[in-house]
């Protein structure tokens, strides 16, 4: 809405309107008002909860060998993100931006049926919450209207191709024609780019486009579907979810900045995206949101984020990269939603198998590491597990706070891998 105002006060050459052509201005701004509201109504949601003792309830605190008491704690912290996240974008975004639109359908989609499942668990007493059918419709319609939207709005375009030549002392920007392209990022290789289409070769040059843009829209649901999963697993412990997704934000916040600008996409030999710059700013609140919601979701939480938050930000997470074709990278940026996931497929084969043999003591994997072995042998005396941890007797564990602060700290090593490896061809 501002960024409305002062456009038509730079017609009116009101002094100092042009800033917010600045999409660097506008993101730092986004950073603040996000961090500022995510305080400010933080501070008085957690109150309204406890007042109306809308609080955690079911929790068990069994496998915790610390003994941390979190029942009365409020959940639904979502919603803080979630406000913090859409305030600064509706004062200094771009409304009519195609990528605006589709990172405001995300937030309000996932925010919903994550809210459900909170308000089911909370008021309905049901500790499942929603049916996994039903969320996982709610992510597979998600996919299908962010791939569809990508494949047939003509806002949506790229320039595969970007040279910088130095002409007569000046940067000369030489771009490919804009093009709906099937192309993506992918690391390692000498042009960084990956074209579906190649993969459909075989169908010949009238289908293949077509069927690389079927998979593509396939692959779309099934990368937010898999992201939102791992990111609502990874919320286990105090300010981790919150915490490893601000690292993973800001990498994509650089990676948006890289693809909208065309003299940087060029240096990289990235792919040039006009209008990528509205995602720089979505991605700028979205990490001021959740460093703000780290005010009060670090140990020892006044509140949890819920599904309303965790679904939320996962979907964020991956729509912005499948935005910039750069989906191909979040195996390794979001490597530990990866982890999260792979362990609890370990716990479903291990059951499925007799319950012979796992590789985690515990799962989602972050509580494999307060979870002690002999702890384990008494649940499962007649199995076995890969790690069985270390120190006497394999008993060591440590306290949510110190594998918190590790998982960040790996969150942060996969980050800065995934941007060197547009320098590793």
């Amino acid at each position: 809405m501002l960024y409305y105002l002062f456009s038509y006060l730079q017609k009116c050459n009101f002094p100092g309107a042009g800033v917010f052509n600045y999409v660097t201005f506008r993101a730092a701004a986004a950073v603040i008002l996000a961090l500022v509201v995510s305080v400010w109504f933080g501070n008085w949601f957690i109150t309204m909860l406890k007042r109306k003792e809308i609080v955690e309830t079911q929790r068990d605190e069994k496998t915790d060998p610390f003994n941390t008491d979190k029942k009365g704690v409020p959940t639904m912290g979502g919603v803080i993100i979630i406000t913090a996240i859409l305030i600064p974008v509706l004062l200094v975004g771009k409304l009519h931006s195609v990528y605006t639109i589709l990172m405001i359908a995300t937030t309000l989609i996932l925010g919903v049926l994550g809210f459900a499942d909170d308000y089911i668990k909370t008021f309905k007493k049901k500790k499942d919450g929603l049916k996994p059918a039903v969320k996982l419709g709610g992510q597979i319609l998600l996919g299908l209207i962010v791939g569809l939207t990508l494949r047939f709005s003509p806002a949506v375009q790229i320039n595969e191709k970007v040279e910088v030549k130095i002409e007569d002392n000046k940067e000369v920007v030489m771009k490919s024609p804009n093009v709906k392209s099937t192309r993506t990022t992918i690391p390692f290789l000498k042009s960084h780019d990956l074209n579906y289409a190649i993969l459909f070769k075989w169908a010949g040059p009238k289908w293949m486009y077509n069927l690389a843009w079927v998979f593509f829209v396939l692959l779309t649901v099934f990368i937010v579907a898999a992201v939102s999963n791992g990111s609502n697993l990874n919320d286990g412990m105090d300010g981790m979810a919150s915490g490893n997704s601000a690292i993973i934000g800001s990498t994509l916040l650089l990676l948006a900045y890289i693809s909208s600008n065309a003299v940087t996409a060029s240096h990289l030999n990235l792919m040039y995206i006009p209008g990528c710059e509205e995602l720089v700013v979505f991605l700028a609140a979205f990490v001021g949101a959740l460093i703000g919601f780290l005010w009060f979701n670090s140990f020892p939480a006044q509140i949890f984020m819920g599904d309303t938050g965790s679904l939320t930000i996962g979907g964020l997470i991956a729509v912005s990269a499948i935005i910039m074709h750069k989906e191909l990278l979040l195996p390794l940026l979001c490597g530990v939603f990866l982890y999260e996931i792979v362990s609890n497929f370990d716990v479903k084969l291990f059951l499925k198998r007799g319950k012979k043999h796992r590789i985690w003591k515990s799962a989602p994997v972050h509580n494999h590491f307060r979870t002690s072995y002999s702890k384990f042998k008494e649940s499962w005396p007649n199995s076995t597990v890969t790690f069985k941890g270390h120190g006497e007797g394999h008993n060591t564990v440590h306290h949510e706070v110190k594998i918190t602060i590790r998982f960040w700290i790996v969150t942060i090593l996969l980050a800065a891998f995934t941007l060197i490896t547009f320098k590793i061809r």
